[in-house]
């Protein structure tokens, strides 16, 4: 028979011991399912390894997360075929003759992408490749350039088809078509309150971001023309979203036809050869591997602490504070903040929604003024994605500054990266704020197309 020990201290010595060997630079997937396996032998018996199985298996013959390596392997096809310097290339021109206009093509250049590549790290490095240099180059402010370009490249996480977004519906028992289509106000509001943050600055100050000289301008003949040879990424993108929100079909079908997609865009771009499918095909595999390595170690490990009685532990602890659903709301918001600077959005996703959700469901839909617990798990899950999109742009472990850390010219200190973070991190506070102060920003295309 195994040890028995108090709830509390358990959870101070599962997580104390979690945050002590991932400061130590261990992988995160190996951690957790490693010490659920210790822990599991310590507080149980032979027979509670059992856990293992039981909670993997499930995840294994998961249907909807087929879509995961499907959306990773169009985005990188699309990334070798180097349609997305096309892409920027193309609003860079279109746009150039605003003040603050490369900023804010880079942010609508970051949206597209994400809507084609459901991967952060991704859109953060491309467009830092790329915009940064053009930006620096034509004298922008390097705060407004760099801000932009992380503020943009997180919003992979909430347009759709966002990864995160599959694994949390999964997590969460909801539909993805749903989460998918509730996170497109939210994305496209935070995208156009960035666009117009560059804007008014450089235009209240245009040193911060000088339009392009008249020289270097093209006519508007050239900008159709230009904006024609972005069509086929632009139709793949509308044509995946639109069989998902129209029903024809589910995420992990659209994945499929995005997929093939993208092979046909590559050919048309002339990119189609084999190291540009080996390559891509190398990407997904990496990606994808260490996505679900993740899912098993830290189902497991949450498994464990649930089947323990950690579940009431935290919704007790909860209640405790005295604090009312809208307390105990924006506390659990503050946590998943906190995590996100130290732990990877897959990891924070497992051990937090599987705790709480079914907390948000006890609370119940009329705390918050929303009809229905449909709504209620829906709202929560934008906010979520929301929640984690600041996590990655919060100093000091965001994950997103130290994307731009790995391309930025070394010249710039890392106190100037964060600096440039900061003012999109408050318009994504105020994103934040105006989706939980008004969740018909979240339900309400949701229910337009679902009725």
């Amino acid at each position: 028979m195994g040890i028995d020990i108090g709830i509390e201290l358990l959870t101070a010595i599962m997580f104390g011991s979690l945050l002590v060997l991932l400061m130590a630079g261990l992988p995160l997937a190996f951690v957790t399912g490693g010490l659920a396996c210790v822990f599991l032998f310590v507080l149980g018996d032979a027979q509670a390894l059992n856990i293992v199985p039981s909670r993997i298996f499930p995840l294994m013959t998961n249907y909807q997360l087929s879509a995961i390596p499907l959306f990773i392997f169009m985005a990188a096809m699309l990334e070798r075929a180097g349609i997305i310097n096309d892409m920027f290339d193309v609003i860079y021109k279109v746009l150039g003759g605003v003040k603050g206009g490369l900023a804010a093509a880079t942010v609508i250049a970051s949206t597209i992408l994400a809507a084609m590549v459901g991967v952060i790290g991704a859109a953060v490095v491309t467009m830092g490749i790329i915009a940064l240099p053009a930006m620096l180059k034509r004298h922008y402010d390097p705060k407004i350039a760099m801000g932009s370009i992380m503020a943009g490249g997180t919003l992979g996480i909430l347009i759709p088809p966002s990864i995160l977004a599959i694994i949390y519906a999964v997590v969460a028992e909801q539909s993805v078509g749903e989460l998918f289509i509730g996170a497109v106000i939210p994305g496209l509001l935070l995208s156009g309150m960035y666009i117009l943050y560059v804007v008014i600055r450089c235009t209240i100050n245009p040193d911060l971001g000088p339009a392009i000289p008249v020289a270097e301008r093209v006519s508007n003949a050239e900008k159709v023309r230009l904006i024609g040879k972005m069509a086929a990424p632009i139709t793949l993108v509308v044509v995946v979203l639109g069989i998902i929100f129209s029903g024809v079909a589910t995420p992990v079908e659209a994945a499929g036809i995005g997929t093939f997609g993208a092979f046909i865009v590559a050919a048309i771009h002339r990119k189609l050869d084999w190291p540009t499918i080996r390559e891509a095909c190398t990407t997904t595999l990496k990606a994808s591997a260490m996505v679900i390595w993740i899912m098993f170690g830290a189902t497991i490990f949450v498994g464990l602490y649930v089947l323990e009685g950690g579940q009431q532990f935290v919704q007790d602890s909860l209640a405790a504070t005295g604090l009312g659903p809208w307390g105990i709301l924006i506390l659990m918001q503050i946590l998943l903040v906190i995590l996100g600077m130290f732990l990877d959005w897959v990891g924070i996703l497992l051990l937090c929604v599987p705790i709480f959700v079914p907390i948000i469901k006890a609370l119940g839909a009329q705390a918050f003024g929303l009809d229905s617990s449909e709504d209620l798990v829906l709202w929560f899950g934008v906010l979520y994605l929301v929640n984690m999109q600041m996590s990655f742009l919060s100093p000091p472990f965001g994950y997103a500054l130290f994307y731009l850390r790995g391309v930025a010219p070394p010249e710039i200190p890392m106190s100037d990266i964060f600096k440039s973070a900061l003012p999109f991190l408050f318009l994504q506070v105020v994103g934040l704020t105006l989706c939980m102060l008004y969740p018909q920003i979240i339900t309400w295309l949701p229910r337009l197309v679902y009725g």
